[in-house]
């Protein structure tokens, strides 16, 4: 039973409450579920089992989201966004050597307002103009960015959504896309944490309970987003989005 033993069940309750809606979420837009099961796990729980508690739920979830249309789809999402994939994964391993040089509540709050600017700028009706023959130098840049940020806060989400919202992706790709990103960075998150001890015999129960919450809310927000047309998809990714860069700003004020 490990942690799960020695936890009320009234912190069960939330926790599994907060997973279902991280969950729902991530369904209906493709992210998002490991911002809010932090946020909210960490109310009730130490950092670190609240870290320990989404690892799972997050490498499985991205897992199910890539392959929702099959493994043709899963590979041709590798093979159109190789390029942000390959400097994503070499971004992070740089900058993760050099997280202990970096004011990470700084780079919180630049980040943070750069996502919220261009999501409001958006919502108000600007489209911004990437022309296809730049494609390279652009998915170069937002993944560079991606991966920088990713590799010493953990956080490489909102650079990723913002370059596939900016790109026009139709929504059934950018889930595969972010499905695929997500997937190899958790990958690698986890086999961290099993280095660093956060994840062991006493904090993996409750990683694994969460999968359930988390594979329902999935399951729910999946059902509206296959009703959800394309314009409403990109409306309620970038009210999302907003949110989460809020949420950085806030992270970065006060920890």
């Amino acid at each position: 039973m490990g942690i799960l033993a020695d936890l009320p069940i009234l912190t069960l309750v939330l926790a599994f409450s907060v997973t279902l809606f991280g969950g729902f979420v991530k369904g209906v837009v493709g992210f998002g579920m490991p911002l809010i099961m932090i946020s909210g796990l960490a109310t009730v729980l130490s950092a670190e089992v609240a870290l320990a508690a989404l690892i799972l739920p997050t490498v499985l979830s991205n897992g199910m989201q890539a392959i929702r249309q099959g493994t043709s789809a899963v590979w041709h999402a590798v093979t159109r966004f190789r390029l942000f994939l390959v400097v994503l994964v070499v971004m992070l391993a740089l900058s993760a050597q050099i997280v202990s040089f970096v004011p990470t509540n700084l780079m919180f709050i630049a980040i943070g307002i750069s996502v919220v600017a261009f999501c409001l700028m958006q919502l108000a009706g600007w489209i911004p103009r990437l022309k296809p023959e730049n494609r390279a130098r652009d998915e170069g840049i937002a993944a560079a960015l991606a991966g920088f940020v990713g590799g010493f806060s953990g956080i490489w989400g909102p650079p990723t959504v913002a370059y596939l919202t900016a790109i026009e992706t139709p929504k059934a790709e950018q889930m595969r896309a972010q499905g695929v990103v997500y997937g190899i960075g958790a990958v690698v998150l986890f086999a961290a944490h099993i280095k660093s001890g956060v994840v062991n015999p006493y904090t993996v129960p409750l990683s694994l309970a969460m999968l359930l919450p988390a594979f329902l809310g999935m399951m729910l927000g999946g059902r509206l987003h296959d009703q959800m047309p394309q314009k409403l998809f990109k409306r309620a990714t970038l009210i999302v989005l907003t949110i989460a860069g809020l949420n950085l700003i806030r992270k970065g004020l006060i920890g």
